[in-house]
């Protein structure tokens, strides 16, 4: 056991004491892969602005925003306030909302390429529905998607997220237009839609190279195949999204996270033509559920868009090249390898001299874990995978204090190299 981890157990007595009685009700005492880490996450018990506390009384930066969710940070009084005053005239109604309608209009006046929208309750209901449209439409199964893509919990994306092909999923090498163009001219009349992240997420916030997207988009419309962009966490990059960042139009596009102010979302927008397929007065698709476009999240989700402006996206880019650059300059004065990715206010750090290829299987795995364990001693939070989102709630000092802070679990990672 390093020294870290036996620091990090000391201080989070009462987090390994709550998983103990997590892990009698829930497998592995979790609910949610994406967040847990050995020898256990901890257990917090509230969040304001852009910090969070623990059940032990620490409180931490947050860097991670709940994966890229909480674009205003914790508690963001005016989503809270419209909560409060919606969830006394009740949660969930038999039918529609103002609110849903605000959404939808909201999203339909940012994203050039919407014209109708359709909500479901997490990304990967939106995933779903989008492969569902896109085979309903072409009468063919199969998906592409990149290698490690990340789509969502349903077996289709899955396979493909963790680098295989499947039943109904073939893959290709992100970034490689090429790769992309071989699979469908070689089995092109199979494939319903092309699935695509414009910034790979879980690989490590990898960018699509230029022109990579309009050429996967064109060899997709060739084979008759929809093309379709998976926005869940590239919504934040600009007022329309990654797809006006590198201009190119979808087919259909998925949403998820920040659309719902912090509540569980998830949405489809696109042409009408397709989106036609769900429509009641004449379905294609029997598309429900009993919390699609809830009044308290649209409404909280009204509010996250609307207050997501240009502005607040371009500061949140600039307080993330900061961090960028001052993580860079403690590294190297550790003489630790460090590379970062880094698109608008997105990073992913690497204990390498340059950021890897998408992959799951990391060189420098051991690395990451002592400074994700040696970070959340010194007061820091961000993803396992070292992953960190900005949020509009942050300023110079918090930017700062975080690089101060990661100068000390930087320092206590390279003690533990000696």
């Amino acid at each position: 056991m390093s020294k870290i981890e036996e620091q990090y157990l000391a201080r989070t007595a009462r987090s390994a004491e709550r998983g103990k009685a997590a892990e009698a009700v829930m497998p592995g005492g979790d609910t949610r892969a994406a967040g847990y880490h050995p020898p256990y996450p901890l257990t917090l018990e509230r969040g304001e602005g852009p910090f969070v506390w623990d059940v032990d009384g620490h409180r931490y930066l947050d860097l991670v925003g709940n994966y890229t969710s909480l674009v205003h940070g914790h508690a963001y009084p005016p989503i809270v306030e419209v909560i409060r005053t919606g969830v006394g005239r009740g949660t969930a109604w038999p039918g529609r909302c103002e609110p849903q309608i605000a959404l939808a209009q909201r999203l339909v006046e940012r994203v050039s390429s919407v014209e109708k929208v359709r909500f479901t309750n997490s990304g990967t209901e939106a995933a779903m529905l989008a492969i569902q449209i896109a085979r309903t439409v072409t009468g063919r199964r199969r998906i592409l998607m990149a290698r490690h893509g990340y789509h969502g919990g349903m077996d289709d994306t899955e396979t493909g997220f963790f680098g295989s092909e499947g039943v109904h999923t073939l893959v290709a090498e992100f970034g490689r237009a090429e790769s992309f163009e071989q699979v469908l001219s070689e089995r092109g009349n199979e494939v319903a839609c092309v699935v695509l992240e414009p910034v790979m997420g879980s690989a490590g916030i990898i960018p699509s190279p230029p022109g990579f997207l309009e050429r996967v988009r064109d060899a997709a419309h060739r084979a008759g195949a929809l093309f379709v962009l998976d926005e869940v966490i590239c919504l934040r990059l600009s007022t329309g999204g990654a797809q006006k960042i590198y201009g190119v139009e979808p087919d259909l596009t998925m949403f998820g996270k920040l659309i719902g102010g912090g509540l569980p979302v998830g949405a489809v927008g696109g042409r009408d033509d397709l989106l036609a397929v769900c429509d009641p007065r004449a379905p294609r698709i029997f598309h429900s559920g009993t919390f699609n476009g809830n009044p308290l999240t649209t409404a909280a989700g009204t509010v996250a868009v609307e207050e997501l402006t240009a502005d607040r996206i371009d500061q949140m880019e600039q307080w993330a090249t900061r961090l960028a650059e001052g993580l860079r300059a403690v590294a190297a004065g550790v003489g630790l390898p460090f590379s970062i990715n880094h698109a608008g206010s997105l990073l992913n750090v690497f204990f390498t001299e340059k950021p890897p290829p998408a992959t799951l299987v990391r060189s420098d795995g051991e690395l990451i874990t002592q400074f994700h364990l040696a970070s959340l001693n010194h007061g820091l939070f961000f993803a396992p995978r070292g992953m960190i989102a900005m949020s509009t709630v942050m300023s110079d000092a918090f930017i700062d204090e975080a690089i101060e802070r990661a100068r000390g679990a930087l320092a206590d990672v390279a003690a533990g190299q000696v």
